[in-house]
């Protein structure tokens, strides 16, 4: 069965990018020339999927609107000889169907994917962090080879992972995999939230992109909530290897390189990168950085 549906959790406060975040969310930041979740669904779209279903909050309407046809615009921009300018908005034009519900409580990524059980109903489906970018503008084809990987191992979850220094295991779930015959793919023996150095069985990390079979829902309803009361996706993985599920990693690609928009740091290091990578502004970017830094 080909793969058409997707959720997208875009739910989160971003907290850590206050003032930013006050009115505008954090998947809507400007990365480059386009919100951060702009080139989440044009990842998506890219690998096949349909049917995308944002799980939202109180104050992300700005994203609803933002995938809305602009009709006013479009003649706006046509009537003032801004013809070149609808290339911009040939994003609203993809063959999308976009579909929204509310996390009414902020009780975990665990809970914002079981918000989307009854939009799912028995068919498999890929999540994909709506803060996070895989890879430099078109590179990412990750979540492809994913899909390629659950079909022909028939699994019951393919997770992405991305190797981080030893130094920041204690911020992601960390794969512990069977083998590493094949390091591109390898099951799962099992998954650790954010573990101390000590503990972490590898330096591979979670990287923000998902597909699973609908069992997961059960898994994530059997979850007791943990730190903050909220409901661990890692944890509802976690069963599902101990019950024997088969569960298998891909590794990104280092041109893949995720760009996790949750503090200021990863969020200047990802508009620089963008900026430097755009086509008719990188160079003169770059000549700016250049002469600043000889400056100092």
């Amino acid at each position: 069965m080909a793969i058409k549906l997707a959720v997208i959790p875009v739910a989160g406060r971003g907290t850590r990018l206050i003032p930013l975040t006050k009115s505008l969310p954090k998947e809507m930041l400007p990365v480059g020339r386009k919100p951060v979740v702009q080139y989440v669904v044009e990842e998506l779209s890219r690998s096949g999927l349909e049917r995308l279903l944002f799980v939202t909050g109180a104050t992300k309407t700005a994203i609803e609107n933002y995938f809305d046809l602009d009709v006013e615009l479009i003649d706006h921009l046509r009537k003032t000889g801004k013809e070149d300018l609808l290339e911009e908005l040939a994003f609203e034009k993809a063959d999308l169907q976009y579909f929204y519900t509310r996390q009414r409580r902020q009780l975990g990524l665990g809970h914002a994917i079981l918000c989307a059980e009854s939009f799912i109903g028995n068919e498999p489906f890929v999540v994909a962090l709506g803060d996070t970018i895989l890879g430099v503008p078109s590179k990412a084809n990750i979540v492809r080879r994913m899909i390629e990987q659950f079909e022909l191992k028939k699994a019951d979850a393919v997770i992405a992972f991305e190797e981080v220094p030893e130094s920041e295991v204690h911020r992601y779930g960390i794969a512990a995999p069977v083998s590493l015959r094949d390091p591109e793919v390898f099951r799962l023996a099992r998954i650790v939230e954010k573990p101390n150095v000590a503990e972490a069985p590898s330096c591979l990390a979670v990287a923000s992109r998902y597909v699973f079979r609908p069992s997961i829902f059960g898994y994530l309803r059997d979850t007791k909530p943990g730190k903050n009361n909220e409901i661990q996706l890692t944890d509802a993985i976690q069963a599902m290897i101990a019950d024997g599920k088969k569960v298998y990693g891909v590794r990104v690609l280092p041109e893949e390189h995720r760009f996790d928009i949750g503090n200021f740091g990863s969020y200047f290091d990802a508009f620089l990168e963008f900026a430097l990578a755009d086509p008719d502004h990188g160079e003169e970017v770059r000549r700016k950085m250049e002469s600043l830094l000889n400056k100092g």
